[in-house]
């Protein structure tokens, strides 16, 4: 590498530009034409004299020197944000920008309108929420805080749990009336089923527990699992086409206790197997370690744990 003063501007632009994975997402990212961002990743390039990334028509990739360049760019962004972060709460009241992510229907039903009320409590603080299927790796460092189900398997991040997520097996009357109730997990088999796939879930892999009577309560006899590979006729990744299927009377769903509780509340949808349970996948919010001291990420992690039913 040429003797090259490097830029922190030149750290966020390749980290976003990597992130993005194209010149042309990234450029819609920044608020850029596709040539202004490959004029800049140039200039980068030249006044390092090496190249980060080959480019082809189609795609994009790190070369090795450009592997070493995201390394320290995204290690000293978090450096850069940790000191800031620290300043800022010295301060006190939360403010500034907060990078959230969540998936798209529990984000769309809970974190979005939790986050409307957040900002008008915390007027001085910015929130960019995004919203996707599968949670990205904390170690990206693209987000502030995320909100994802199941432990998170990043031991580098923070887990804050925020509530309990049981997944409920639901069909429609209609559905019942015409195909009956499944009696035991197995009968799942001959039954139309409706297969979601978010996040690493095995895709079709439905898992049921039996719940014995007990004394005081209820307990799972977890030595008796049953798992099933279940082909639905009708599969997607979207959680809210997923429930209006069901309501349409297309088959047998599994589905989070909170995005189908309003159905059975109504009796649009009936809940199935209730002796049977499916493993839990609860709610966490997770952060990176440099923010542990934020005021603006405890805040909203006690808000929503404050407001989630």
């Amino acid at each position: 590498m040429s003797d090259a003063t490097i830029l922190p501007a030149d750290l966020g632009f390749f980290s976003t530009l990597v992130h993005c994975g194209s010149l042309t997402a990234a450029a819609r990212e920044l608020g850029l034409t596709t040539a202004a961002v490959s004029k800049r990743l140039a200039q980068i390039e030249a006044r390092l004299g090496t190249l980060l990334i080959t480019r082809t028509t189609r795609r994009m990739g790190l070369t090795p020197e450009g592997e070493v360049y995201l390394e320290h760019a995204r290690r000293i962004l978090a450096d850069l944000k940790a000191m800031e972060q620290q300043l800022t709460d010295l301060q006190g009241e939360p403010h500034g920008l907060l990078r959230v992510n969540a998936t798209l229907g529990f984000g769309r039903r809970h974190i979005g309108p939790l986050i409307s009320a957040f900002v008008q409590r915390y007027p001085k603080v910015d929130v960019q929420l995004q919203l996707t299927v599968d949670p990205p790796p904390l170690a990206d460092n693209v987000y502030d805080l995320c909100f994802r189900f199941g432990q998170p398997p990043d031991s580098r991040g923070i887990a804050r749990f925020i509530a309990r997520n049981q997944r409920v097996l639901v069909a429609s009357p209609a559905y019942i009336q015409r195909a009956g109730a499944p009696q035991t997990p197995r009968e799942l088999l001959r039954h139309a089923c409706i297969v979601l796939r978010q996040g690493d879930d095995a895709y079709g892999q439905w898992r049921f527990t039996p719940v014995r009577e007990m004394r005081g309560g209820t307990a799972e006899d977890a030595s008796r699992t049953e798992s099933l590979k279940i082909r639905g006729h009708l599969t997607t990744n979207d959680g809210t086409a997923a429930v209006q299927w069901a309501l349409d009377g297309h088959g047998i769903l599994l589905r989070a206790a909170w995005d189908v509780a309003p159905y059975l509340q109504s009796g649009e949808l009936v809940q199935l197997l209730q002796d049977h349970r499916s493993p839990e996948a609860d709610i966490y919010a997770v952060y990176p370690e440099a923010h542990r001291v934020s005021v603006r990420v405890r805040a909203l992690v006690e808000f929503v744990c404050e407001r989630m039913p």
